[in-house]
């Protein structure tokens, strides 16, 4: 049975700040709590729904990639746990279909995590008063088209591989795919780097975005 919410008002925004980064949370709970009353952190998606179910909030500021589940499919479990919580996706996930995505699945709001301060605010401020906010840097083209002139790219992938990317778009770390698939995580590391090979990724970071990619296109 889900805790009461009931909460006396607040002159200030309540933030809950979701991020699977400890860091990421401290820093922007040490400058957030200066003009907003931060209410909860959460690092992971069950913490998420824990907290958003527990806590009287405003807004959530929600990172793409967690462990357990990526922010895009926990979006609609929010709703149907807050409807009136207003949510802003703060990611690296620079893309426009990702941005769009978000904004459909329940965001209201979309900002890089490299935007300065002044933004995260304009973007807490627009969402509170009702309205939608999505970063002017969000480019006007999606690498979506690339990675569908990739097609022929993501058909060399095995499909341990394409089981593997599935798993990366749903924040899993390289341990945890090792547990879950009965790996090795140097395996999975090998997996990685041939992943990226194959689909010319240079980083990580890319790898991810392209795995979030792959998911909206329903290929992982």
């Amino acid at each position: 049975m889900t805790a009461s919410r009931a909460a006396a008002p607040s002159p200030r925004p309540r933030l809950i700040i979701a991020d699977d980064h400890h860091m990421m949370v401290e820093a922007l709970r040490g400058v957030l709590a200066r003009e907003h009353e931060i209410v909860g952190v959460a690092h992971t998606a069950d913490a998420i729904l824990e907290t958003v179910a527990r806590v009287e909030a405003d807004v959530l500021l929600l990172d793409l990639s967690l462990p357990g589940k990526n922010g895009l499919e926990l979006m609609p479990d929010i709703g149907r746990l807050a409807p009136a919580l207003r949510i802003i996706v703060v990611t690296m996930h620079l893309d426009r279909v990702v941005a769009e995505t978000a904004l459909r699945s329940g965001a209201s709001g979309f900002v890089p995590k490299d935007a300065d301060l002044s933004e995260l605010a304009q973007a807490i401020s627009a969402v509170m008063t009702g309205g939608t906010y999505m970063s002017p840097r969000v480019p006007p083209s999606s690498n979506r088209m690339a990675l569908k002139a990739d097609h022929a790219a993501l058909a060399q992938l095995t499909p341990r591989q394409h089981e593997i990317m599935g798993l990366i778009a749903d924040g899993r770390t390289s341990a945890e795919i090792a547990q879950q698939l009965g790996l090795s995580e140097r395996t999975v590391a090998f997996h990685r780097t041939n992943i990226r090979a194959k689909l010319g990724v240079d980083s990580e970071h890319g790898l991810m975005r392209y795995a979030l990619l792959m998911r909206l296109e329903g290929g992982a």
